[in-house]
C-alpha cells in the first residue's frame, strides 16, 4: 500500500511519463534496458510499485556492502558475484523451482557503460524456468518508460533476439551514447556442424 502511494506520488510529479502495457499476470523475467544510468533503478522501482509487481532484481555484490545490504535486500535485491555468473543463474532457477513467485528484473547490458553484447543470464533463466520475458524500457527521446510486451521464448536464440531487438530499436535510454545493441555473444558464434 505504501509503495503504491509513493509510486503514484512519483508519477504525478515526474517529468517522465509511464507508458506501459499491463503488468504480467505470471512470474516473469523483466528486462530493464537500455541501462545507461543509475536513475534506471529509481524508474524500475516506480514502475514495479505502481503496477503492483513483486519485483526482485540482480545487482552487483558491492551494492550490498555495509549498511546498504539490508536496504537493498528489502527493495528486492539479489547480490550477484560477477566472477561466477553461472552460480547466480542456478540460484535464481532453484528459487523459482522451489515455488517462489516474483518478477525478476535483469539489466542484460550488465553495466551502465557501453558494451558490445548483452549478458545471456536473462535468457538462460527464462528458458530453464519456463518464465516469459517482459520488455521494460527507458526512452529519453520521448521521456517515457514502462513495460512493453511479454514474450515466450522459443529456444531459437536468433529469432527471439530479433523480436527483442525490434522492440528496443527506437529506445535510447537516459544516456543514448551508452546504449548497447541487444545482441548475445552466442549469436555471433559460427554454426556448429
Amino acid at each position: 500500500m505504501i509503495r503504491r502511494l509513493l509510486a503514484r506520488t512519483y508519477w504525478a510529479f515526474s517529468r517522465w511519463r509511464l507508458v506501459t502495457e499491463p503488468a504480467p499476470t505470471v512470474p516473469t523475467v523483466l528486462i530493464g534496458a537500455p541501462h545507461t544510468s543509475n536513475w534506471d533503478f529509481v524508474l524500475m522501482l516506480a514502475i514495479a510499485w505502481r503496477l503492483g509487481i513483486d519485483a526482485r532484481w540482480l545487482g552487483k555484490e558491492s551494492l550490498f556492502a555495509g549498511w546498504r545490504g539490508p536496504l537493498m535486500r528489502r527493495l528486492g535485491g539479489i547480490p550477484v558475484d560477477r566472477s561466477d555468473a553461472g552460480r547466480v543463474v542456478a540460484e535464481v532457477v532453484a528459487r523459482v523451482h522451489a515455488g517462489e513467485v516474483f518478477g525478476l528484473v535483469v539489466t542484460p547490458d550488465g553495466t551502465r557503460g557501453a558494451t558490445t553484447h548483452w549478458k545471456s543470464g536473462f535468457y538462460r533463466i527464462a528458458t530453464e524456468t519456463g518464465m516469459p520475458v517482459t520488455l521494460g524500457y527507458v526512452d529519453r527521446t520521448t521521456m517515457t518508460t514502462g513495460l512493453g510486451p511479454t514474450l515466450a521464448l522459443t529456444g531459437d536464440v536468433g529469432a527471439d533476439m530479433d523480436r527483442i531487438r525490434a522492440f528496443y530499436a527506437d529506445k535510447a535510454g537516459l544516456r543514448p551514447h551508452l546504449r548497447t545493441e541487444p545482441r548475445l555473444t552466442s549469436e555471433d558464434a559460427p554454426p556448429t556442424a
